[in-house]
């Protein structure tokens, strides 16, 4: 064991004189790499006083200096209203059990360390100051109860090395500023600013420790490096993981959960990444924005009141295996120039599944999408986004695009089941292109209007009770290779002034008929085929050209009225009979003669 110094002869050892002078210290308690290589001198502190004990800690630290060498101080249960200074090689320990020590001056600092210090269950009160601050050197602190009011709990200063380990920090913050640390099965609460905040170059692990009730975050990381890893995060007021400033987060197998905001959040060019997260309960599951830039992979976000995923202002990030839950609102949502690139990413319940708007972009790849209550996929206002490789089941509807020119959505590969509306949907001046595409079983396979334009490739559309493909209003369809099988009434329909081209397409076992033309619409119908058992083949309303149609069933041919064109006059004796629709017609029957006469809009007859 440590010998015991005795406060008289630590005085007398001062002057060269008593056996402090010439003792041998005979074990040691290793503080370090200085503990494991040099003899201890061990110190007693006791409020009530005894033999060899020395009254208060700061005597003790007195008596430690004046021999510059390791220290082991020893401080029996009670209250000591000290403000405390260390340098040196010193290990400050609680005699009884971690609590039992109390250091609480009045106002001020706590604890100020300059030197290789070790602080054990010991309890650090502090107001209106710094509680616990490293100056130089490096500071451990382990079962350690660190209470701060109005102030920082721990501040790890610049080039310096700080530690907690196994420890409760109440109401103040561990602030790391240009500095090492180390946060281990540590305990946050209601922390009046950021729980941890990692500033300014410093670098730090926290792992294994439960953040709860911050006012504003609970890691933040601004302009430096930070490992967050099995960690718990609750109750916070902003985000609860932030990084901006170019900093560098990693986040690892953490639960976040109850967030007023993002659970986390990159900005400001941050790098970074999110493995193995679960998020519950928050504004956002993660944002990023401002150029920042992480890696996200194996998260869930479940229950998140607005947005899942959430990337905006010229942010991007790779998020790859993740699964949103239960979003209020959007699941993964792109906006304001946001570009991020999902794959593999499964979306179940909420109301949209992923939306690229305002000028937005995306890519997402092996998407599955079920059981939303509005759409799946959309593409609004100039955004531009990519689909390859999606499932969509149990929607109302599947794509939905609208805006400007500028508006684009690519899909391939892509299957579209049990939609309860449209399995995708084209307006405004948009433009889709959807390659290997597939509808099943719904009211409407695809449709195009407005000044919108959709190209489809290689698709087919199944088992559809109000048609397979529309165009209308100023529309234009473009297909090459279409197939629609089982409506059960048209297959292609086309009105208003839209233009529909299709080439080598196949319309099979349409109850009301392969193709229907109505209004002014036109356009070509071009190798096609058209089968089944009922209705007609194609109704054409004399503007589409059909060029190598086959089919058994009967074609309609409608002669288009011109406004320039004369009334037609039918004299039948018997009776009209008409096999098409007639325009602007006198009839006369039984009648050798016919005399045709026509109301102006003035009333008068000509």
């Amino acid at each position: 064991m440590a010998e015991k110094d005795d406060p008289a002869d630590a005085r007398r050892s001062a002057r060269g004189t008593g056996p402090l002078a010439t003792a041998r210290v005979t074990s040691v308690a290793p503080v370090g790499r200085a503990w494991g290589r040099d003899m201890v001198a061990r110190y007693v502190v006791s409020p009530h006083g005894g033999r060899r004990a020395y009254p208060d800690i700061t005597s003790a630290l007195a008596a430690a200096a004046g021999r510059g060498r390791a220290a082991l101080i020893e401080i029996a249960p009670g209250r000591y209203e000290e403000a405390l200074t260390v340098r040196g090689d010193v290990r400050l320990a609680a005699l009884g059990d971690p609590g039992s020590v109390v250091v609480s001056p009045p106002r001020g600092a706590v604890l100020d360390t300059l030197g290789s210090v070790r602080v054990h269950g010991l309890v650090l009160i502090g107001r209106d100051a710094d509680v616990v601050g490293c100056h130089a050197g490096t500071l451990t602190l382990e079962r350690a109860d660190i209470r701060a009011y109005n102030g920082v709990s721990v501040h790890a200063r610049p080039n310096t090395s700080v530690t907690l380990r196994d420890s409760v920090i109440l109401h103040g913050r561990a602030l790391f500023s240009g500095s090492d640390g180390l946060v281990e099965r540590c305990r946050f609460t209601d922390a009046t600013d950021n729980a941890v905040a990692v500033i300014e170059g410093a670098r730090v692990a926290v792992r294994d420790s439960w953040i709860g009730g911050s006012m504003i975050h609970g890691v933040r990381v601004s302009g430096a490096r930070a490992q967050v890893t099995g960690c718990r995060l609750t109750g916070t007021g902003k985000a609860a993981v932030m990084a901006d400033s170019q900093a560098e987060l990693i986040v690892t197998g953490c639960a976040i959960d109850a967030v007023h905001t993002e659970a986390i959040m990159f900005i400001e060019q941050s790098r970074g990444s999110v493995d193995g997260t679960r998020v519950t309960d928050a504004q956002h599951g993660i944002a990023v924005a401002s150029g920042a830039d992480p890696v996200v992979r194996n998260c869930v976000f479940t229950d998140c009141r607005d947005t899942g995923i959430n990337v905006q202002t010229s942010g991007r990030g790779r998020f790859e295996d993740c699964e949103v839950h239960a979003a209020g609102n959007v699941g993964v949502f792109s906006t304001k120039g946001g570009a991020p690139e999902v794959h593999g990413c499964r979306i179940s319940g909420g109301n949209v599944g992923i939306a690229v708007t305002d000028a937005a972009r995306g890519r997402f790849t092996r998407v599955e999408i079920g059981d939303l209550t509005s759409v799946a996929l959309r593409v609004w206002d100039e955004a531009r986004a990519l689909f390859e490789h999606v499932r969509v089941e149990r929607c109302p509807s599947g794509l939905e695009t609208r805006g400007n020119g500028g508006t684009t959505a690519d899909v391939t590969d892509a299957e579209f089941h049990d939609f309860g509306m449209s399995a995708v949907e084209v307006l405004g001046q948009s433009r889709v292109t959807l390659k290997g595409v597939v509808a099943k079983r719904g009211p409407l396979g695809f449709g195009v209007g407005e000044d919108a334009q959709l190209f489809a490739y290689d698709c087919r559309v199944e088992a559809v009770s109000s048609g397979g493909v529309v165009g209308f209003g100023k529309g234009r369809l473009v297909a090459k290779n279409l197939t629609v099988t089982g409506s059960e009434a048209f297959g292609l329909y086309g009105t208003g002034s839209a233009r529909l081209d299709v080439v080598n397409g196949e319309f099979a076992d349409c109850a009301a008929g392969g193709a229907y033309f109505d209004g002014t619409c036109g356009g070509r119908m071009v190798d096609c085929s058209v089968t089944g058992t009922q209705g007609v083949a194609v109704q054409n309303n004399g503007r589409v050209d059909l060029v190598a149609l086959r089919t058994s069933l009967p074609v309609v041919e409608q002669i288009p009225q011109s406004a320039e064109s004369p009334p037609t006059i039918v004299n039948h004796y018997e009776g009209p009979v008409f096999n098409a629709p007639v325009h602007g017609a006198q009839l006369a029957w039984n009648n050798i003669h016919a005399n045709q006469q026509q109301t102006n809009e003035d009333g008068s007859h000509t």
